[in-house]
Parts: C-alpha cells; structure tokens; sequence
C-alpha cells in the first residue's frame, strides 16, 4: 500500500472529528466517553485470521483514531474557565 493512500486515510480520521465538531458542536459528554472506550476496544480486539491484511490495518487504525479525537476533542472547551465573568 502507498504512503499517499495511508497519509491521506489518517489524515481524514484525524481532519474529520474536528470538522464535525466545529458544524455540528459537541454532543453529551456520555457519547464522547463511549467513543474512547470504543477507540481503545476496537485497538485492542485481536483481528480475526481470515481479515489479517494491510486494508483492515488501516481501516481499523482510521477508525481508532476518529473515535479517539472526536471523543477528547471538546476536552480544551470543557476545561477554559471563561474570565469575563464578573466575581
């Protein structure tokens, strides 16, 4: 497989959570948890022998790392204190 193909696969898993969030906004923190627990089930469950090749490779590893960035890509909005409050 080229490097082209793998750049350009990752690079949409790694785009995409953050363009969605950026349309579409944050969902319920539950939904962003259940994401990265899916990202870190889904990287650790072993591939069955029959699917053992470079494109289930990559499209498992695409898929951990959407699920990984659009589960902690609100975590930066979650924690900034907004300073113009009046105290």
């Amino acid at each position: 497989m080229s490097s082209g193909v793998v750049l350009a696969a990752y690079g949409c898993a790694a785009i995409l959570p953050f363009v969605l969030i950026r349309c579409f906004g944050t969902q319920a923190w539950y939904w962003h948890v259940l994401s990265v627990c899916l990202a870190v089930g889904l990287g650790l469950a072993p591939i069955p022998a029959s699917w053992v090749g470079a494109g289930t490779d990559l499209a498992v590893g695409s898929a951990c790392t959407f699920l990984l960035l659009w589960g902690v890509a609100p975590l930066p909005r979650a924690t900034h204190r907004s300073h113009s409050r009046a105290h």
